[in-house]
């Protein structure tokens, strides 16, 4: 069995040494075996591999409490096949939202520069449709804002 050093496992999950100690303190992970002499922490590719799904739920925005369920469910196995469906799910639809308003928030700065490129070109025409897009979407940029 191939043990890792923190540096090592740190690479391959692309999750910060500060990050892998904080996931161990709060049970994320572990608890990392310990090299008997120098007590520093020894990976296994098991540990790994928890770690590079932890990455990809981090990246995701997933929260430590719905990490800690994730990681939970997946040693259980199959039985918590709706619950880790249902955990994903959520997820999801908070991103869809997510994206959502961000393509709101760039149409509107797309708006807001094709009104400061009409002002600039000097162009009273193409300025009063600009005005006229920024205006209709002020409705679409209030609701997700509140």
């Amino acid at each position: 069995m191939t043990l890792m050093t923190i540096q090592d496992a740190s690479h391959r999950s692309r999750l910060s040494e500060p990050t892998l100690r904080y996931y161990e303190e709060v049970g994320l992970i572990g608890p990392i075996a310990r090299d008997e002499r120098s007590g520093h922490r020894r990976y296994r590719e098991e540990d790994v591999d928890n770690l590079q799904a932890l990455a990809c739920l981090r990246a995701m925005g997933v929260g430590i409490e719905d990490m800690r369920t994730y990681q939970a469910n997946r040693m259980i196995g199959r039985e918590t096949a709706a619950e880790q469906r249902d955990l994903l799910t959520r997820h999801a639809k908070r991103i869809e939202r997510e994206i959502a308003t961000l393509h709101v928030h760039l149409n509107y700065l797309e708006a807001k520069a094709g009104l400061w490129d009409a002002r600039d070109r000097d162009d009273a025409n193409a300025e009063a449709v600009a005005s006229e897009r920024v205006n209709a979407m002020l409705g679409d940029l209030e609701a997700v804002l509140s």
